[in-house]
């Protein structure tokens, strides 16, 4: 039975943002406006879902619901606080932009995903970060050079264990080191170092849950 998505208010207040990919180049305050939700009220299930129908040449390869069913498989712990998942549209695809964000402020932990080119390929104009790189690969995606760009160009089936392992777990471990130990500027190497452990320490527990995605579809 698929979880029935609850409705969403906006709110004045915003919060810090943690991204998916190290290093965006984002112009200043870009992501204020992300954060546009009211703290969830005492009867509301956690987290909140949200999800928007992606632009025509995106889709998201895994669906808000199994996003929930892979948060519920780590340890409670680890996501307390956590409010909100948002599978928000986008339209249109940047290497400069990341592909999951983690905000936290005025009573919400708000984990977001964007969607990914139908086209199946992404592009770098540039080497990406090594970091990026074993990332794919730790999903078993290779990142290829033509005579222009760096790309990807991933199966389906790596591209949801992507997106369950790295950029959902990744949040996960951020919005646990904030949770936990306060984050800070002071300390971001640590935070980005800590999120990375996570999601390697997370490889079988996402292998289990997209097993069973796939074998109840």
């Amino acid at each position: 039975m698929q979880r029935k998505m609850t409705a969403w208010k906006k709110s004045r207040k915003f919060g810090d943002v943690y991204g998916g990919r190290r290093r965006p180049k984002l112009p200043d305050n870009v992501f204020q406006r992300f954060h546009e939700l009211e703290r969830p009220g005492p009867d509301d299930e956690l987290p909140v879902l949200i999800e928007d129908n992606p632009s025509r040449d995106f889709f998201f390869p895994i669906t808000a619901a199994e996003a929930n069913t892979a948060i519920r498989a780590l340890p409670g712990r680890d996501t307390e606080g956590l409010t909100h998942i948002w599978f928000r549209r986008c339209d249109g695809a940047s290497d400069d932009l990341p592909l999951a964000t983690y905000i936290r402020g005025s009573g919400v932990g708000l984990v977001t995903v964007y969607p990914w080119p139908k086209r199946m390929k992404m592009y770098w104009k540039k080497r990406p970060h090594s970091a990026t790189i074993r990332e794919f690969a730790l999903c078993g995606i290779e990142m290829k050079r033509n005579s222009k760009d760096w790309f990807v160009d991933p199966s389906p089936a790596a591209l949801r264990k992507y997106y369950v392992q790295v950029l959902l777990y990744r949040t996960v471990g951020f919005h646990n080191d904030w949770y936990r130990r306060r984050w800070s500027k002071a300390n971001t190497q640590q935070q980005l170092e800590s999120s990375d452990q996570y999601v390697v320490q997370k490889t079988q527990t996402a292998i289990l849950v997209l097993s069973r995605l796939d074998s109840s579809t």
